[in-house]
């Protein structure tokens, strides 16, 4: 039986949405509630933090990226396992179309918490909530909580706004308060693993809550999610019989953009993922059968990367063995000649690819992907479509025709490259909840080729 459920939307990006639902499972944990957390999007911060204040891995939710039949079973399978579930939206409620929160919302019939910056604004916040309740009937906006509120007149005026216009009650009003800022940098907030929020900001946080918003008014309004009759069942995984694939998982600082789904489904097809750092280890662990080195911030961390030569050309000779490495967009930079920084230190890497990365002052590529295979390569063979998401700074300097590229974007441009007998990677963050089948044939790939070696050089 699955108990409340709330998504947290917000009018824009920078309005306090973040803040507002870390504190709210934050707060309802320390109440003594298994909280679920979800988040809608590709992003891999957000759940990060989520985890730090509640305990439990979040979930990313994205009908664009992953479809609807995976995104209900998602939502149904762990939300299931806690006392209440809120989920984070994205960008404004409305935003982003198919993988909008307004969308998911509708989807999965969430009751919808909308947070508004009040911060420059009195009776004129009561015109925004009005508009974001009626303009789509399908979305079912249950409160408010107003941020950034300066004084009680300030707060009063805004509570009588909104209560003379609208239909949708407000549970909160927070003041303002630099002790629960979150820093931020080129790719977003601080992960959750960084402890952006120090022992005293996270305990203010969730005295604002407390103090400020209306939480048993919140569960009960959480608790008008309605569970569909039918979720769709999920295929059977692909599994492998016989000794599980040992494949190093890179997850350190500089390594840890991963969606846990798909390491769900790699221990699905029969893969035990073991653990080592590429900046603090000198050496791979033992019997590894492949690599996968995920997304993260290399460049932040180049010079440390650069100078643990030992573990640049372990990761080196593992691929040259003939052994499958998967790198996606940090863990492709990695595997490159170099890394230049915004100082123009130029750092060496492992040395896979002839590419040099640099990085740039501003975004080189956001939105989603939908690459096409068009060479056989470790996810799958020619013809497989894959889903994905690309957020990058950095760029690459080399003529990418110079390598062979196992994928194609929509529009022609080459991605995917490979390099030596099984090595893989792309700037492109994938989520194999579309297509599991990948998952299996990166397992298969380490299982087949990975026997042919015996521990690690």
């Amino acid at each position: 039986m699955t108990g409340p459920a709330l998504l947290v939307a917000g009018t824009h990006s920078g309005c306090g949405k973040t803040t507002v639902a870390l504190g709210v499972m934050a707060a309802l944990a320390r109440r003594g509630l298994a909280v679920q957390p979800f988040k809608c999007g590709p992003d891999f911060i957000d759940p990060s933090l989520h985890r730090m204040v509640a305990g439990r891995v979040s979930r990313n939710l994205d009908i664009r990226m992953c479809g609807v039949d995976w995104v209900r079973r998602t939502f149904v399978r762990h939300a299931q396992e806690a006392d209440v579930a809120v989920i984070e939206g994205v960008m404004g409620l409305f935003d982003g179309g198919e993988g909008s929160a307004a969308t998911l919302a509708k989807t999965l019939d969430l009751p919808v918490l909308l947070v508004v910056d009040a911060r420059s604004a009195a009776e004129s916040v009561a015109a925004v909530v009005h508009g974001f309740a009626t303009l789509d009937a399908g979305v079912r906006l249950v409160g408010v909580i107003c941020n950034g509120i300066g004084s009680d007149r300030h707060r009063e005026m805004v509570e009588e706004a909104i209560g003379g216009h609208c239909a949708a009650p407000v549970l909160g009003c927070l003041p303002r308060s630099e002790a629960v800022t979150i820093p931020s940098r080129h790719l977003g907030l601080h992960m959750g693993e960084e402890h952006p929020l120090t022992g005293k900001g996270l305990e203010r946080l969730i005295e604002l809550i407390e103090a400020h918003v209306d939480l048993p008014r919140l569960l009960r309004l959480a608790a008008g999610w309605r569970q569909e009759e039918s979720v769709p069942e999920a295929p059977a995984p692909t599994t492998a019989s016989g000794t599980p694939v040992r494949i190093g998982l890179a997850r350190d600082a500089a390594f840890c953009f991963y969606y846990e789904d798909n390491l769900d489904l790699l221990r699905a097809a029969g893969a035990e993922l073991v653990l080592f750092s590429p900046l603090d280890d000198d050496r791979l662990p033992p019997g590894l059968n492949g690599l996968y080195l995920g997304g993260g911030y290399p460049e932040l961390h180049a010079r440390r990367l650069s100078d643990n030569r030992a573990m640049r050309e372990q990761v080196r000779a593992f691929a040259e063995s003939g052994r499958p490495v998967y790198g996606e967009c940090g863990g492709f930079m990695y595997l490159c000649r170099s890394i230049t920084d915004l100082n123009g230190g130029v750092f060496p890497m492992a040395g896979l690819y002839p590419f040099a990365a640099r990085m740039q002052t501003r975004l080189r590529s956001l939105g989603y992907r939908r690459p096409q295979v068009v060479r056989d390569c470790l996810l799958g063979p020619a013809g497989t479509v894959l889903h994905g998401h690309e957020f990058h700074y950095s760029t690459i300097e080399t003529e990418v025709e110079t390598v062979p590229a196992a994928y194609e974007l929509e529009a022609g441009q080459p991605e995917g490259f490979l390099a030596q007998a099984a090595t893989l990677a792309s700037y492109v963050h994938l989520h194999w909840g579309r297509t599991p089948a990948a998952a299996a044939q990166l397992v298969a790939a380490c299982r087949s080729k990975g026997d042919n070696s015996e521990g690690n050089l």
